[in-house]
């Protein structure tokens, strides 16, 4: 079967053209998509009348033989057939002879290349969704087990005020969260078929674009086939999720990568998940958060550089949208092994309690429960309050000590009114446990929010 741009070019091509010009070497990843695309169009043809019912078996059977040969090995893709829909149409001329021709009436690669692309986006969309819920659900075992687990919030990378671990996890909890609420709106609002529009404004004959869809799985058709095949928002919309949620995937990795340093001892990664180096015998380095942190910056170019193709094209289809795909590839592969790794490697992690305690010892995390102190029991304005209190940290520090340590005379002397209440208020676990208001870090709080998390997964599980 000749190319299907030798109908208007006769000259011959220049031998660098097809290296330069074909898709088919990683385009072919498409290979499902394309046959389920077409078999569901020749249903379509023959139900209009517009092939045989004779001519659509041959074509499925066809199809079908090719779908085995490319699942055992068997088939031989070839850079002269330039992309996946002429290989597979090629391939099946060999097999079945004419009838083959009749696959591509009322269809243009320009809607058939937007719809195996589209139906590709859309099932990686759900299986990110799925691997995202096991992350969370792995998150959520962990915080299972400590809601009464002290260690050190921070801002600046600065001790701040003392929270529990398992508050912190979900934390990232809520930005995974986040993450799937945007895939799942992605898939809704693209979730329509492109077949049927042809190369940009429609097809003469009848078909049935509604039939088509159902058949593929989709819930409706594109409204304007000029916009359609054009379009790439679904593309853009799948690197842009990507990128948000491996953004949250690296901020994770950078607190792994601080928990597990000696300077820190938060948490250990298991052997299975982590490298030694070559020369020092006693490092134990964290490459897989290292690695994860140093993708983003690999998703987040794919997501730049789809955005600079389409930035500038015309309606409708131009060759600068061949590009649009390998990106996606990436991103899509770079964010499912990501998200299995982490889950893995989260799973088999210790936690160091001990250390994360310590910690919660330095900074003296209870000073903002002083100054509040000051002003609710001894009569202080809080910027007053907070001036003191500044003063009484000071004092500690000549002192070596933490001022949840301080003793009662200690404190007296900067304010005679603080009463012997004042020990328990500044311990650590009374301070955590203190922020009790919703979306707090107490650990009545915190169980509030596991709650809320285990029924949005049971709900979503039902």
């Amino acid at each position: 079967m000749p190319k299907v741009a030798s109908g208007k070019t006769t000259a011959p091509k220049a031998k660098l053209l097809d290296a330069f010009n074909a898709s088919i070497t990683f385009d072919k990843e498409l290979y499902e998509e394309d046959i389920q695309g077409s078999i569901a169009h020749v249903k379509m043809l023959a139900k209009q009348n517009i092939i045989t019912d004779t001519s659509k078996e041959k074509i499925i059977s066809g199809l079908k033989l090719i779908l085995q040969e490319i699942h055992e090995g068997k088939y031989a893709f070839d850079i002269g057939d330039e992309d996946i829909h002429m290989s597979i149409e090629s391939r099946l001329g060999k097999l079945i002879g004419d009838d083959a021709k009749r696959m591509h009436t009322a269809r243009s690669r320009n809607d058939q290349v937007a719809l195996d692309f589209r139906m590709f986006v859309l099932k990686n969309n759900k299986k990110l969704v799925t691997l995202l819920t096991t992350l969370i659900k792995t998150l959520l075992n962990i915080a299972k087990k400590h809601t009464t687990t002290l260690l050190p919030g921070m801002t600046h990378l600065q001790h701040a005020q003392p929270i529990n671990f398992a508050y912190h996890m979900l934390a990232y909890v809520s930005m995974f969260q986040r993450d799937i609420q945007r895939f799942e709106d992605s898939f809704t609002r693209n979730n329509v078929s492109p077949i049927g529009c042809a190369a940009l404004a429609g097809t003469p004959y009848e078909t049935d674009r509604e039939y088509e869809a159902k058949l593929l799985g989709f819930d409706g058709v594109s409204i304007n086939c000029l916009d359609t095949v054009s379009d790439r928002d679904f593309a853009l919309e799948i690197l842009f999720n990507i990128a948000t949620m491996m953004m949250h995937i690296s901020r994770f990795a950078e607190e792994i990568i601080l928990w597990s340093s000696s300077e820190f001892r938060f948490v250990e990664l298991s052997d299975a998940y982590s490298t030694s180096s070559s020369i020092m015998p006693q490092k134990k380095n964290p490459d897989v958060p290292e690695l994860l942190r140093g993708k983003t910056g690999r998703v987040n170019g794919n997501l730049i550089a789809l955005l600079t193709v389409l930035k500038g094209l015309p309606l409708a289809y131009n060759k600068d949208m061949q590009e649009d795909k390998e990106g996606v590839f990436d991103s899509v592969q770079t964010a499912t092994i990501s998200l299995q790794i982490l889950s893995q490697a989260l799973e088999s992690m210790s936690i160091n309690k001990k250390a994360m305690l310590q910690a919660t010892k330095k900074g003296h995390l209870s000073a903002t429960d002083l100054a509040d102190y000051l002003t609710t029991k001894c009569g202080y304005a809080f910027r007053d309050a907070y001036k003191l209190t500044g003063e009484i940290v000071a004092y500690a520090d000549t002192k070596a000590t933490d001022v949840s340590e301080l003793c009662l005379e200690e404190l007296q002397k900067f304010e005679p009114a603080i009463k012997s209440d004042i020990i328990k208020t500044l311990q650590l676990e009374t301070s955590m446990n203190a922020r009790n208001s919703q979306g707090g870090t107490a650990t009545c709080s915190t169980l509030k929010q596991l709650e809320y998390f285990e029924n949005w997964l049971s709900e979503r599980d039902g």
